[in-house]
């Protein structure tokens, strides 16, 4: 079996790209999920491994869509060559696992170790960035999505005032996250203003 795997960060993202290059071909099954690559934590990931047989196949489009770390990514090739299957990466043509190639296996590890080192810098630079845009009073952090005039939430919140629905239902009416109604609900309700 061929299986390809699609990965994206957030449901506001998309996986159309990869799943057209996955279905060019031709993977028997491909396993799809919208959700942080930060750990190997992930149902879809977690199936598709548990699904693996001896000379089965995961194709991915790139090494990041499979783990965000160095780490996790020796411990997935661990699984997956135990399970006697193989990773390729349409992206990355050096990574092909299905041959027993000591290059593949060392350019692997070379490459593995530069993603991390550049996703290290940037998150380097981003905190002496942040440090220092503090410094000259221009750091105000991340811009709120649901900020006062956002016409979604303050539908939300008289929906919510009215008391003719549910959380669940006034956020499907709305866009707005569950989650995020709560916490405004919190926040009013401590200032008082509910």
């Amino acid at each position: 079996m061929i299986y390809g795997y699609a990965r994206v960060s957030t449901k506001e993202q998309n996986l159309d790209r990869q799943l057209k290059q996955l279905l060019e071909i031709d993977c028997d099954k491909i396993y799809e999920e919208k959700i942080s690559g930060a750990t190997t934590e992930r149902p879809e990931l977690q199936n598709m491994l548990s699904d693996l047989q001896p000379g089965d196949k995961i194709i991915v489009t790139d090494l990041t869509r499979i783990s965000r770390s160095t780490r996790d990514l020796f411990l997935l090739l661990d699984t997956i060559k135990e399970k006697g299957a193989a990773l390729k990466s349409i992206k990355d043509t050096w990574l092909d696992m299905s041959e027993d190639n000591p290059y593949s296996a060392f350019l692997l590890t070379v490459m593995a170790g530069v993603n991390q080192l550049e996703r290290d810098i940037t998150k380097m630079r981003q905190k002496e960035g942040i440090a220092i845009a503090k410094e000259k009073g221009r750091y105000v952090g991340r811009v709120k999505k649901y900020h006062e005039k956002h016409a979604g939430m303050n539908h939300a919140i008289e929906l919510y005032k009215a008391g003719k629905h549910t959380i669940k239902e006034i956020s499907e009416i709305t866009n707005v996250s569950k989650s995020a109604l709560y916490r405004k609900l919190s926040e009013m309700k401590k200032a008082k203003i509910l």
